[in-house]
């Protein structure tokens, strides 16, 4: 089969595309067929070489996978040849990844894909979706009328808290940094969106939410928590979801004294259960339109290493060229 890998980290450029075995499922693992993955930053990050844990080599690269039952093992009985499912959390924790033609994933992280929702839609959606729902619910409770404020509301996961905070009716401020991805926010749902290198974040929010927000969910690698917990209601909740070397001031007195509280999300930490609850609601909001994936560009398998380049220009270098998720696709897929 044809692969995405690498043998050493590095640039992007030590991505190889070339045939490697078709692995065969046993015990409860599934063989898949792919019909889409996606690009997310951690993919970037491991191959770059961060030493979050062993890896199988050569390792396929990527998380998340849609597509088809192509196989299952003895001990799989949720799934049949034939039934189209996605799945994420691959390529983590040392399992192998899903850039290839076929990919061997356990039964237990698999979900049925929607016969209205495609497999680009739901590759695109699958990580930035679990990370997004894990964040809201699981851990701050969003609830009804209450007031989110999410930074980058037009990025991977930025999309996916925008419109699931709407699914559940609260007002969402998001901002943007042009004015097209402010439009985009717009169009996700937001009830305020800020275009942050030209207007003034704070006067806005100020106005919109005199009272402070409810949830603050910072997409950014170096959070200036001075203005975060300054923007925060009373029992405010903070979502960190990006950077690891991160070390900012952080102002205790304020934080404590409006009894605010603050999460971390990795999604890959999360168990099978959580994130089961996650792929359900995902698959309802995107079966009834609620949902919908925001897919920036589109590569075939054969160019993963430029996927990597251009996701890795806008995560590292702020590049601004890249607004939604990277798509791959098998090679000659229409």
């Amino acid at each position: 089969m044809k692969a995405a890998y690498f043998e050493q980290p590095g640039p992007p450029d030590v991505i190889r595309y070339g045939d490697l075995p078709k692995p065969a499922p046993t015990g409860a693992q599934v063989l898949v067929k792919m019909g889409a993955v996606s690009v997310n930053p951690i993919d970037t990050y491991i191959r770059n070489g961060a030493k979050y844990w062993d890896l199988p080599t050569p390792f396929i690269v990527g998380c998340d996978l849609a597509g088809v039952v192509e196989e299952v093992g003895p001990d799989a009985q949720q799934f049949h040849r034939g039934d189209r499912v996605w799945c994420t959390n691959q390529g983590l924790m040392g399992r192998q990844g899903t850039f290839a033609e076929y990919s061997v994933v356990d039964s237990h992280w698999l979900y049925g894909t929607p016969d209205s929702v495609s497999d680009e839609t739901a590759a695109a959606c699958a990580l930035v979706g679990v990370t997004a729902h894990l964040g809201l619910f699981r851990d701050t409770r969003l609830r009804r009328g209450e007031t989110v404020f999410v930074q980058g509301g037009s990025g991977g996961v930025g999309a996916m808290v925008v419109q699931m905070a709407k699914a559940v009716g609260a007002r969402v401020v998001a901002t943007g940094g042009s004015d097209e991805k402010v439009a985009r926010c717009r169009e996700l749902g937001a009830d305020l969106a800020v275009n942050y290198k030209t207007q003034d974040i704070e006067a806005e929010l100020k106005a919109f939410a005199p009272g402070g927000v409810n949830v603050f969910w910072e997409t950014s690698r170096e959070p200036d928590f001075d203005r975060i917990v300054g923007s925060l209601a009373e029992r405010g909740r903070i979502v960190l979801m990006a950077g690891r070397d991160a070390r900012p001031p952080f102002p205790v007195g304020p934080f404590y004294v409006k009894n605010c509280s603050m999460f971390g999300v990795v999604m890959f930490k999360a168990s099978v259960h959580d994130l089961q609850v996650c792929a359900d609601e995902i698959n309802r909001w995107l079966a009834e339109g609620k949902l919908r994936a925001q897919i920036g560009a589109t590569f075939p398998l054969s160019e993963t290493a430029a996927a990597h380049r251009l996701q890795e220009d806008n995560t590292l270098r702020k590049s601004g060229t890249l607004a939604g998720k990277i798509v791959v696709r098998p090679d000659g897929a229409a």
